[in-house]
């Protein structure tokens, strides 16, 4: 089968990407792409690359890296898709100035064309309109859409043939909106490992992971660990901490791609809290490259994380910012439990747990619906 995976990036971490290397603009499609894939954020390929373990075709588009796709429009002779960073609309008398995606979906609706994929599965079901997935019907024979994030209330979902999440409140979501859905866990890509340099553990406690209006409960988390105990956070931005916070007096700034891993594999101890909306259900990309990497994860408790790993062996859990304080202060006087814990926790995802364990799931659940 031929897969292709629509993803977009943080605008942030393209930002990043490409003052980290200025002369990437200029270069084909592949070397942006290998580049890309090379810095590890996200699910970088770990989904193409394991469907091709499989014996799939499958490739990824990164459709708002409007670097790397005009570069692709270029090679293929077709020209430049029109570029305008605004258009307006117009709200009573006043017009609103709203940025301009016109390109994107020129050069992504070619993509989808040139290459007549058996199946797409949309990442970016956030960023990828709905009405576009809907004229792109009649070039794809399975349209599968995946989130775990927030999505707006009577958010438009027509035109999927199936979504899948990692959360299952959002699985029960979808369903009732009239929409098949089903049940696939994120996981961790053991290729990481071969990219982390040997050492000695820097930090005691880390955190990493974003902070805003959506994270209302993690803030306060971090409030009360950051009041109690040397931990260090890292993040994409404060923009969505108080001024007088203590999380801004340990505050070490982004840790995109690699960096993440390499502060996490640094740590004893790494702090994982869901977003809110995750309500009880533990899901984040964290709880396998934490564990993956052979941190010991300190995560929230949440009513189906027994369905992932076992709690006080393979990870452990906390059921308040008190709690959470006792939990970390416990581990970091007994360094044999913790090591011991982060051993099992990291045995688990390595077995249970990885992009390969992951593909073969989505296979087997296109299979039903194809």
């Amino acid at each position: 089968m031929k897969f292709l995976i629509l993803n977009t990036d943080y605008p942030e971490f393209l930002r990043w990407f490409y003052a980290e290397s200025a002369a990437l603009k200029g270069s084909t499609y592949d070397e942006q792409m290998r580049a890309r894939n090379e810095s590890l954020f996200g699910l970088a390929d770990f989904c193409s690359s394991n469907l091709r373990r499989l014996g799939h075709e499958a490739q990824e588009i990164y459709a708002n890296n409007e670097w790397m796709q005009q570069a692709w429009l270029r090679e293929h002779r077709l020209g430049r898709a029109t570029t305008s960073p605004w258009r307006f609309r117009w709200r009573g008398l006043m017009p609103r100035r709203d940025p301009d995606h016109s390109w994107m979906y020129e050069i992504l609706a070619l993509q989808i064309k040139a290459w007549r994929p058996d199946v797409v599965l949309n990442q970016a079901m956030d960023g990828i309109s709905s009405r576009f997935i809907r004229e792109m019907r009649p070039y794809v024979r399975l349209m599968v859409g995946q989130h775990a994030a927030p999505l707006g209330e009577g958010a438009d979902v027509e035109g999927y043939d199936v979504i899948i999440s990692s959360l299952p409140n959002l699985v029960e979501r979808f369903r009732g909106q009239g929409v098949p859905a089903e049940l696939l866990r994120l996981a961790f890509e053991p290729r990481v490992l071969d990219r982390l340099p040997k050492g000695e553990t820097t930090a005691a406690v880390s955190f990493v992971g974003s902070l805003t209006g959506g994270h209302g409960s993690r803030i306060r988390l971090l409030d009360h660990l950051c009041a109690h105990l040397d931990i260090e956070v890292w993040g994409p931005s404060l923009n969505g901490v108080p001024d007088t916070s203590p999380i801004r007096h340990q505050y070490r700034g982004p840790a995109w791609s690699l960096k993440m891993y390499e502060v996490l594999r640094s740590s004893r101890i790494t702090v994982n809290h869901h977003i809110d909306m995750a309500g009880p259900y533990a899901n984040n990309m964290r709880l396998f490259e934490a564990t993956g990497v052979g941190t010991l994860l300190v995560t929230d408790a949440k009513v189906n994380l027994g369905s992932m790993f076992e709690p006080g062996r393979e990870v452990v859990s906390y059921r308040s910012p008190e709690d959470c304080v006792e939990v970390l202060q416990h581990f970091l006087r007994r360094e044999k439990e913790r090591q011991e814990i982060a051993r099992a926790g990291q045995q688990r995802t390595l077995h249970h747990h990885t992009y390969h364990e992951r593909m073969k799931d989505l296979v087997d659940l296109v299979h039903r619906y194809v």
